[in-house]
Order: structure tokens, then sequence, then C-alpha cells
């Protein structure tokens, strides 16, 4: 039974490291959609006054949310090495609401203002959709091997999170590669740094002044830093009102592409919350996936268009020793630093290359507790669940142009990369399936994959009847032989 005397701290050194981390997650996604948004022509009233603000009122909910949550599980289990989850804008969610319902809103309205308001429709849409996925979320959690999930989710952090941020760590060399040591020393192998400083706090600080020492920044950082400063007020609208009407009579093709992306997004939650249970914190994926539906929609209520999710960060912050306090900072920071402007200005004076290296640590921990958190025999199953990523990667990184410019390549890599995240999970439960001998249980996931092939779910660019005929047959081939063995090996037992 539970005592009142449990003491779980609202702040700890550790903290501090896991802020950084989950605080450089964010930031670089505010600065893409800031510099994305503008590119396309949207004003800076609407990026600085309106997307940016809802996306801080999202995040600052969610983390004060699992910050509590945080506190009651320490309470209930009487444990003072519980960690929040970490919350924020989903990486690959954010570029699909920006270039799969942003731009050609913009583009078929020709009205900036008219295609942030239906931005906003499919946010808070995708958020309601999402909020109602968490009836079911347990129930799947039960059903989907631990292997698939991990596995998938370290397919993104091998190559979004950690071979992304080593590319940039390589960006300035000489800095990039003394902040990876300190990061190494400190975080990998546990050695205290100078005066006690967090080793994050502290590599920050090297890197940041190296930076400017050797010239690899300069003082035009500066001025450009701070340009869009102002005061930018948290206040809701009725824009997703507004949104909606123009959702429904114009702009009804945005809905398919909402909802697969939301699907994404919940079973993200899942795989994340499974991630932190495996590292010994257990969470309602239920509640999980209810709460960033309704963080999501609170956002689009201040004018956000962002989706919002469990961050793949949270192992991390686990492995770092954090509790609750980084998730609190976290959300404070973004609403005053969003208020104020002051999240270009951040972005600006810190070279990528200084914060790069944190993010490394976060993927290889990530890759790490997928392996240790399952049976050795699993092996093979986490590591096919990590492959459709690679494909995901390049199609992402090439964007529109991915088709021609990997063609000579193979011409699977783009139909590989749509919807890869169903794609490592199924093929993931497959393989754990067949190893436990549950034949009958791989052909109902080859089965399923079909089904999500079929209305184009993953393999396909769209929602569409038969949009994957050719995988569709291919996974349905499977799902016959398994079925086969499954029959062979009951007659084996009689």
């Amino acid at each position: 039974m539970a005592t009142a005397g449990l003491s779980y701290p609202w702040y700890k050194k550790e903290d501090t490291d896991a802020f950084f981390a989950l605080f450089q997650n964010n930031i670089a996604n505010f600065v893409i959609i800031a510099i994305t948004m503008l590119g396309m022509g949207f004003p800076a009233s609407i990026v600085y006054g309106q997307v940016l603000p809802g996306a801080a009122v999202a995040v600052m909910v969610g983390n004060f949310y699992y910050a509590f949550s945080a506190a009651r599980l320490a309470r209930r289990e009487q444990r003072t090495d519980v960690t929040a989850l970490s919350y924020g804008i989903s990486t690959p969610v954010m570029f699909v609401f920006l270039f799969g319902v942003l731009l050609p809103a913009k583009q078929l309205t020709g009205d900036a203002e008219l295609a942030w308001k239906i931005a906003v429709a499919a946010c808070f849409i995708s958020g309601a959709i999402e909020a109602a996925i968490s009836v079911i979320g347990r129930w799947v959690q039960y059903h989907l091997p631990r292997a698939a999930m991990l596995g998938a989710v370290a397919g993104v952090a091998l190559t979004f999170i950690a071979g992304e941020m080593l590319f940039k760590t390589l960006e300035m060399p000489i800095i990039g590669l003394v902040v990876l040591a300190i990061i190494i020393v400190g975080l990998i192998a546990r050695v205290s740094m100078p005066f006690r400083l967090p080793t994050s706090l502290f590599a920050i600080i090297i890197g940041t002044l190296m930076a400017y020492l050797i010239g690899d920044a300069d003082s035009a950082r500066f001025s450009d830093a701070f340009q869009h400063l102002g005061f930018y007020p948290l206040l809701p609208n009725l824009a997703w009102f507004e949104g909606m009407g123009l959702l429904f009579t114009g702009m009804l093709a945005v809905l398919t592409v909402v909802l697969p992306i939301t699907l994404y997004n919940a079973i993200e939650t899942m795989n994340n919350v499974e991630a932190m249970e495996a590292a010994g914190d257990k969470y309602d994926v239920r509640e999980c996936q209810a709460v960033d539906g309704a963080g999501t929609m609170i956002g689009a209520l201040f004018g956000g268009i962002f989706p919002t999710t469990v961050y793949i960060a949270t192992v991390g912050a686990k492995w770092m020793g954090a509790g609750r306090g980084y998730s609190l900072l976290n959300g404070a920071v973004y609403a005053i630093a969003t208020m104020f402007g002051l999240i270009a200005a951040l972005a600006a004076i810190i070279p990528v290359s200084v914060v790069a290296p944190i993010l490394v640590f976060v993927g290889i921990s990530m890759i790490a507790t997928a392996f240790q958190s399952n049976d050795t025999r699993y092996y093979p199953a986490v590591a096919l669940a990590m492959l459709p990523y690679f494909a995901n990667y390049v199609m992402t990184r090439f964007n529109r142009g991915a088709e021609e410019v990997v063609s000579d390549i193979s011409n699977a890599i783009v139909i590989m990369g749509q919807g890869a995240m169903f794609m490592a999970i199924f093929l993931g439960a497959m393989t754990v399936s067949v190893i436990d001998h549950q034949f009958r249980r791989a052909a109902i996931f080859a089965a399923i994959a079909a089904g999500f092939s079929w209305l184009g779910l993953m393999h396909a660019p769209k929602l569409a009847l038969n949009a994957a005929p050719d995988f569709v047959m291919g996974y349905l081939a499977m799902a016959v032989l398994f079925a086969y063995f499954a029959f062979q090996q009951r007659n084996e037992l009689h």
C-alpha cells in the first residue's frame, strides 16, 4: 500500500540533461516549421503569431500532464526513479502536414490565411481521431509483439535521429567530435563533468564557445537571431471552426492524408510507451493516446497545425536518470520562448553541431533498448523491423524527387518507404510469431498487412481501394505459406 512519505523530486540534476535533449528535439521542429512556412509564402504574423504559439500550447499541456502522470506512478509504485514521458511534435507527421496538408491547401486556395485555417481544422480532426483510437490502444499493444514495436522505433532512431544527427555533428568536425566525446564520457560512461555540471549543459557551453573562438560561427548569427523578437500571446481563436467548413466543402481529399498519418501517430505513441515499459516505467497506452489526441486538439484551438505524440526521446531521458522536472521545464520554456519570439534566437545562436551529439545519444539509447529488452532469439525480428526506415529516410530526404533520384538503386525504395512504420511492425510481428512457431498468428499478421496494402495505408502514396495490388498478393501468399505450416504443425501434434 502506498505511503505518504515518498518524496518524488520536482527537479533534479539529471533533468537538465534530459531537458536539453528534449528541448533540442522540439526546437529543431519549430525552426523547420518556421523556415518552411515562410518559404511557402506564409506571413510571419501567421507563423510566429499563430502556428508556433499553438504548437507551444500543445507541447506545454502535454508535458505538464505527463509530469503529473509520472508523479502519480511514483506514488503508486513507491519509486523515486520514475521518468516522465517526453512529448512533442512527431517529425514524420510534421513533414506530412507541411507538404501533404498545408502546401496543397495553399496551392488550391491561393490564400495563406485560408490554407492555415484548413490545416488547423485537419489538425483538430487528427486529434479527435487519435483520442477515439485510444479505446483500443491497450488491446493492440497486448497483441503486437514487443520486438516488432521496438524494432520499428529503433529504425526511426537509427535513421532520423542517430544517423541524421551524426551527419550534423560532423558538419563542424572539430567541435562536433569534441562534443560527441563529452557525451560519450558523461552519458554513456557516466563520468562526472567539471564543476559537477550536467553533461548536456557542459557540452553545449564548451561547443558553443569553441564555435565562436575558432570562427565556425560568427557574430552575424546574433543579428539574424533577434529579428523576430516580439510579443506573441497564447490566445485561442476560431480558425479551427472556420477551417472545418472549408475542409468539408472544398478540401475533403485532405482527410485521406489525415487518417493514415493519425494511425501512424497513434502507433508511434504506442511504440514509445512500450519502449518506456521495457525500460522500467509502465504507463497506460490508452491514456497516453487520449492525452496526445487532446493535446493536439487544444493546440489547434490556439492556431496550431501539427499533431503531437509521446516522444521517442523518452528512453534517452530514462537512461539519463531524469524525473518529471525536465518535462515541466520543457513546457514552461516553450511557452515563454514562443511568446517572446526566442525560439529562432536560440536556434540561431547555438550551432546545430553542438547539440546534435546529444540526439545521437538519444538515438543509440533507443536502439540499445530495443535489443536489451528482448530475448536474444528475437534479435532477427528487431533487426528486420528496423530496415523499412532506411527506405523511408531516403524518401523523406529527397521529398517529391525520391522516385527519380533513387530509381537507379531500386524502384522499391519509394513504395517500401510509404507506410514504413506499418511495414516494420508487420514484418517484425510475423518474424516473432514464426520464431515462436506460432504460424497461425503469423498468417493473421500477413493477412492484415495485405489489408493495409489494399487500402493504401502502406506501399501507396495515398488512401485508395486496391492501392498496392502486387503487395496485397505478396502478403496473401505469405499468409497462405504460414497457414500451411500451421496446418502441418497441427497434424504433427495429432
